[in-house]
């Protein structure tokens, strides 16, 4: 009957014992020295966590427009709802996984597996703007087409 109130904390959370705990204890065969291993189980005890190594610090960028799309969730509040640029050259459209090189340096990837034939521009205006969700979308003056896009560089 004491396995039952040791089960009934396990399922309440305020038991923090380690799998290898639980799996030593479960291994005895002899009914009173299992118990008596889950019983030695300390309850409420947090189990040790590997030490933490501190995420590499990126390059401070010089402007909010520079950084969009690159940024963290917790800067998104920060960061512009969309920028605006032109796609140097000819532009004919873009394919699944087509990589777009703005005038302005940004490169962006379509990741939404669309495609787009449009009729052959020189130097177009395009927008990349957030939904409310956070997605990022392409889209090309003058056209209805828009593409789901990543900032690669």
């Amino acid at each position: 009957m004491k396995a039952l109130p040791l089960f009934l904390l396990l399922l309440a959370g305020s038991a923090c014992a380690s799998d290898a705990d639980v799996l030593k204890c479960r291994a005895l065969a002899d009914t009173g020295a299992r118990l008596a291993c889950y019983d030695a189980i300390p309850v409420g005890a947090k189990p040790a966590l590997a030490a933490a190594t501190p995420a590499p610090v990126a390059a401070p960028m010089r402007n909010k427009e520079e950084s969009f799309g690159m940024e963290a969730k917790k800067q998104r509040e920060e960061e512009p709802k969309s920028i605006t640029s032109t796609i140097a050259g000819e532009f004919q459209g873009w394919g699944p996984g087509a990589q777009i090189r703005l005038a302005n340096g940004q490169v962006w990837r379509v990741i939404d597996g669309s495609e787009a034939v449009l009729p052959r521009t020189r130097d177009p205006k395009v927008t990349i703007e957030r939904n409310m969700f956070g997605t990022l979308f392409l889209r090309v003056e003058g056209t209805n087409s828009s593409a789901k896009v990543r900032r690669v560089q």
